[in-house]
């Protein structure tokens, strides 16, 4: 299989704090801790919840084997403790056999950015950038003291600011509304293609307890407005903020779940579809085999013609054409049928979450 983007077998930023008798065993036993806390998280990136407890559990010197290289930025050290932050990147032809060894379906495509919209509805009012806004700092928070929450996905997220101009563009009520003039405004201005509204409305039992209602919808290139509907109660003694930040940590791995169920790997499906795509230099032809190679259901990109106008390719994938559409909607490419002649294009690439005036990409505070 070619190449798929190294970002998905990269795990970054792993924090490790270990004390020893010696510097060197302070080191060696932080950067083996690292190597198996970022090992189980590539895999649960990969696979879905409910496969979890089925994962493989390897020794320490097994997982080794399977790490292309690492780095280690803030390294700091003492003659007795070692601290630093790790990125470990894995060898994604090794994973893709242990995981298949294991019977484990995987998925590799990694979604374009969402907007999440949290919107919280208490007694009848609503709110969406209001501060305080509990329900939209949970999500903001979190990632924070969870280590299995699985943030770093497939499914990047990213959240509006708040500013005067979102403010401008669209309210609490208009966003549970669904009204889609003013959601595409504000999905044109974070650059993305989709936006996720997550209405979460508090309430409670006959016995006081805590409940939360969350109705998830998506608007904008997709066709399923409601995503899903569910309820979270309170634990015993658990307060309002922690509920709150339980049920964002579910609904965020939901919606992982959802997207990995869509792009599962089917090895024991394959097909081939000539296609033809329209180029109008060389470069551009460069630009599309370094996107092919990075879409994961593709085997191979076989070239047939190349001219000054078109190229015309084999491409050999695994699983349905619906879902290789998917995939390389994700790398910018559409692909259409046309009179039984199918057609890939190119779009242009932009960055998603940059906007006028934001300095870290996201818009967020």
């Amino acid at each position: 299989m070619s190449a798929q983007s190294l970002d998905v077998f990269t795990v970054a930023n792993i924090q490790v704090d270990v004390t020893a008798k010696t510097a060197s065993a302070a080191r060696k036993q932080a950067l083996a801790n690292g190597e198996k806390r970022s090992f189980e998280l590539l895999l649960k990136r990969l696979t879905m919840r409910i496969d979890h407890q089925r994962l493989p559990v390897l020794e320490a010197k097994e997982i080794s084997g399977y790490i292309q290289d690492f780095g280690v930025a803030d390294e700091k050290n003492s003659a007795v403790r070692y601290l630093a932050k790790l990125t470990y990147r894995f060898k994604p032809r090794d994973i893709r056999f242990l995981l298949r060894d294991s019977d484990v379906q995987f998925a590799e495509t990694r979604s374009k950015p969402i907007l999440v919209l949290p919107v919280y509805q208490v007694a009848g009012a609503v709110s969406l950038w209001d501060d305080p806004n509990p329900w939209r700092q949970a999500w903001a928070d979190r990632s924070k003291g969870d280590k299995k929450s699985n943030i770093d996905g497939l499914v990047p997220m990213i959240f509006a600011s708040g500013d005067l101009t979102d403010i401008a563009i669209i309210g609490a009520e208009l966003a549970v509304k669904g009204d889609e003039q003013r959601l595409a405004a504000l999905a044109k201005r974070y650059r993305v293609a989709t936006s996720v509204v997550v209405l979460a409305t508090l309430s409670s039992t006959s016995r006081g307890k805590p409940v939360l209602k969350i109705s998830m919808f998506r608007y904008g290139d997709i066709e399923n407005r409601q995503a899903f509907s569910t309820e979270i109660s309170a634990r015993q003694d658990e307060g309002i903020d922690a509920l709150l930040k339980r049920a964002a940590i579910e609904i965020s791995a939901r919606i992982e779940d959802q997207w990995k169920a869509e792009n599962l790997l089917e090895f024991e499906r394959a097909g081939v579809v000539a296609v033809t795509l329209p180029i109008n230099s060389l470069k551009q032809w460069v630009d599309a085999k370094r996107r092919l190679s990075r879409v994961a259901v593709i085997e191979n990109a076989e070239l047939v013609l190349l001219s000054r106008t078109e190229v015309r390719l084999n491409i050999h994938f695994i699983g349905e054409a619906e879902q290789l559409k998917l995939a390389l909607a994700q790398a910018d490419m559409v692909l259409t049928e046309d009179e039984g002649s199918w057609i890939v294009k190119l779009q242009a690439r932009v960055k998603s979450g940059k906007i006028e005036g934001s300095k870290d990409g996201r818009g967020g505070k």
